[in-house]
């Protein structure tokens, strides 16, 4: 890496816009800016919830994660350029089918919480839905590639199946959703 980030307060920002990797600079409130943010957003709340204690595979699962959402990242700062493969979709997709595999199937819906942890896989959950949005929002002005949202939807799928598992792993119950038209009704 060298000298690339030598100086990190260069006032170039001063103006209201901000640089893109291919040299251009643009409004800080344009779409692409936007769903960099929510990207650079969901890539640290990841972070914090790395900085739990959790079982080594969801560690290596998230960090992993935290550089693809790197690579994300990059594709939205360099217009036109590819750096996250249709392979690191699979990937999510081989995680989601391993996290499912062990949780019952829900007959109602959870609200976030149950573990701190799960409450944080939540949090990444609703980033990752929120930075998706700004993608989509960013594609009707701009060409986007198509992995990019693509990895955004499964991930927050991930971050949902993800919390049920970490719940499940410190034998902590999800917590359903009751109303007076729900299934499920509050314990006594």
């Amino acid at each position: 890496m060298g000298n690339r980030l030598s100086v990190i307060a260069t006032r170039t920002g001063d103006d209201g816009t901000t640089g893109l990797g291919d040299g251009r600079r643009l409004a800080k409130d344009e779409p692409r800016i936007a769903a960099m943010g929510d990207v650079d957003e969901l890539n640290t709340v990841i972070g914090l919830l790395r900085t739990e204690s959790l079982p080594d595979s969801v560690q290596a699962d998230l960090k992993a994660i935290q550089h693809d959402l790197f690579d994300l990242g990059a594709e939205l700062c360099i217009p036109g350029h590819t750096a996250l493969a249709d392979a690191r979709i699979a990937f999510l997709d081989e995680r989601l089918t391993h996290y499912n595999a062990s949780l019952p199937p829900l007959r109602e819906f959870i609200l976030p919480g149950g573990s701190r942890q799960a409450a944080l896989a939540h949090l990444a959950r609703t980033v990752a839905r929120r930075a998706e949005r700004s993608v989509v929002s960013l594609g009707r002005h701009d060409t986007v590639n198509r992995s990019v949202q693509q990895y955004l939807n499964r991930l927050s799928d991930l971050m949902f199946v993800l919390a049920r598992a970490l719940n499940q792993a410190q034998d902590v119950p999800d917590v359903f959703w009751t109303s007076p038209h729900s299934r499920v009704k509050p314990a006594a």
